[in-house]
């Protein structure tokens, strides 16, 4: 079984879920996930994960991302995107300035209403199935974080945005409360996510080009290593009498590991990368100063290599 990530570059037409089950079968193997949705029209970074990787799908769902869109100013649709129905067409006579220092106002802690065309259940239904409905139902207000919001350029009636935001931010919702602000509404018209956390779209992969890596026995080029997510962290390495602890997810006292670089201080809360004495990745382990002991946070290691 193959243990790792792939970063994707998800095309337009695609699901997330699509992108999913073609790689099971370029890959020949059913234990694959993907670390958040991209709606259909969208493109961009989609990292998938292999195998034991499957563990950090939660973890890099997480993660803060950095999209680039297109805003339509003067129109407001049913999805809050170019793809739905027209609800109200308005003249825009807004200027560029206007429309930075607007966008600007949305930087930091907001609370944004999800839209009814998203998969957010309420009462064990997902809201678009409502919507498809007919039917419009009160949505709480959901706390979201934008750490930037760049307007790119602007040829009226469109604006670029460069936004980098946390999880569960919806960016056709920010175009939407965009064009309200200004008195002219707006929606998206494209949506590009160029990162998520560590990984940016120059360096992803087409579907195309993984089919062909695997069809010339070169699958390994476009898989990143599990430990290798967390190549930020300090790495140490267990000694012979710590394996078994390390292997079993047990604590570890400092004498049962040494640094992988330079000899290091042990700080109090800080994550380190944990490779047994043959250097099989363990793991993701925490020092607890107090007790003078490294706990493990995330185990990856099953007993097998890889």
């Amino acid at each position: 079984m193959i243990n790792g990530l792939i970063n994707i570059y998800k095309e337009p037409g695609f699901t997330s879920h699509d992108v999913v089950a073609k790689l099971r079968g370029i890959v020949k193997q059913k234990k694959i996930g993907h670390t958040g949705t991209l709606d259909p029209d969208a493109e961009g970074v989609l990292p998938v994960c292999l195998g034991k990787a499957t563990k950090l799908c939660d973890m890099l769902a997480g993660e803060t991302k950095t999209y680039e869109a297109v805003l339509l100013l003067g129109v407001t649709t049913d999805t809050q995107d170019a793809g739905g129905i027209i609800r109200e067409s308005r003249p825009v006579s807004c200027t560029e300035e206007e429309v930075r220092r607007c966008a600007e106002a949305f930087l930091g802690e907001q609370l944004q209403v999800p839209p009814m065309y998203s998969a957010l259940k309420q009462n064990g239904k997902k809201l678009y199935e409502l919507a498809r409905e007919g039917k419009e139902v009160e949505r709480a207000a959901r706390p979201v974080h934008f750490y930037e919001i760049t307007v790119m350029k602007t040829e009226f009636p469109r604006a670029w945005l460069r936004v980098t935001c946390s999880k569960g931010t919806y960016i056709r919702t920010l175009c939407h409360d965009i064009g309200e602000a200004l008195g002219c509404g707006g929606c998206m018209e494209h949506l590009t996510r160029t990162r998520v956390g560590r990984f940016e779209w120059k360096d992803a992969f087409r579907l195309s080009q993984v089919q062909l890596l695997s069809d010339q026995a070169r699958l390994g080029e476009c898989i990143l290593p599990l430990d290798k997510v967390f190549s930020s962290l300090p790495a140490l390495q267990a000694e012979p009498e710590g394996d078994q602890a390390a292997r079993n997810g047990g604590c570890l006292c400092p004498e049962q590991v040494r640094s992988c670089g330079e000899p290091a201080a042990w700080q109090d809360g800080r994550e380190y990368r944990v490779y047994d004495s043959k250097q099989a990745f363990i793991g993701i382990y925490r020092y607890d100063a107090e007790e003078a002991y490294f706990r493990l946070v995330k185990m990856f290691y099953d007993g097998q290599a890889g």
